[in-house]
């Protein structure tokens, strides 16, 4: 059964984050990013490294996720559309 979870686990973060190398949108990008570390948060949980994977969804997932959605808001386009 767990063997399952973390082959399960283990796909969705790698769609995650071909999804946020693929995205020409910034926020899209950051918000797959954050997606791929909650999952590898999971993943590591699944495995049984639960200090590792709760620092992973914190800071992974949460600070990382927020400064890259902050950075993404400062920036600005340089040509007009």
């Amino acid at each position: 059964m767990i063997t399952q979870i973390c082959g399960l686990l283990f796909v969705l973060a790698i769609v995650a984050a071909i999804v946020a190398l693929n995205a020409k949108d910034l926020l899209a990008a950051a918000a797959s990013l954050s997606v791929f570390s909650f999952l590898t948060a999971l993943l590591y949980i699944a495995l049984g490294a639960v200090d590792v994977g709760f620092n992973e969804a914190v800071l992974g997932a949460g600070v990382t996720g927020v400064l890259f959605v902050v950075a993404v808001f400062h920036t600005q386009r340089r040509s007009v559309d």
